[in-house]
């Protein structure tokens, strides 16, 4: 799996930069979107904001797999396919807009973002604070808060 995740996590030039850049134009696409959807306006005034979301959302998730694919192990990476089946399931499931999916994904995304690090960098699938040093199975891993990176 090192090509899934490298043993050093791969260098991306101005990532911070990209992913304040990337994290800013999906706020205006949501926002636009939850609006526009929830108060009934008609699709032209709701589709770009919504092709802006998406757009954004998956050039941050591909930023993420390219730099450290461990993303995916981490309930900051769970999450993010959890809202994602929210939101699909809001597409196919109801014929009129559902606020509490678009409160539910806001709140996930306010919580998960802001948590301490030893909460985002959790592994579901394996019970613990799923670090590189965790995953490559060197001897000074250990459970730790992993900070705000």
């Amino acid at each position: 799996m090192s090509w899934l995740i490298p043993q050093q996590k791969r260098h991306l030039p101005g990532k911070r930069w990209i992913s304040i850049m990337l994290r800013s134009l999906h706020l205006v696409g949501i926002a636009g979107l939850a609006g526009a959807y929830l108060f009934h306006q008609p699709q032209a005034a709701w589709f770009p904001y919504l092709l802006l979301a998406v757009g954004s959302g998956v050039l941050m998730v591909a930023k993420e797999l390219y730099v450290d694919s461990i993303w995916l192990y981490q309930l900051r990476g769970q999450l993010i396919l959890f809202k994602l089946l929210l939101l699909s399931a809001a597409i196919y499931w109801f014929t009129q807009p559902q606020a509490w999916i678009y409160i539910v994904v806001i709140l996930i995304s306010g919580v998960i973002s802001h948590a301490p690090g030893k909460v985002r960098y959790y592994s579901i699938i394996y019970g613990k604070t799923l670090t590189r040093e965790v995953w490559l199975g060197r001897s000074d891993a250990k459970i730790r808060d992993c900070g705000d990176n």
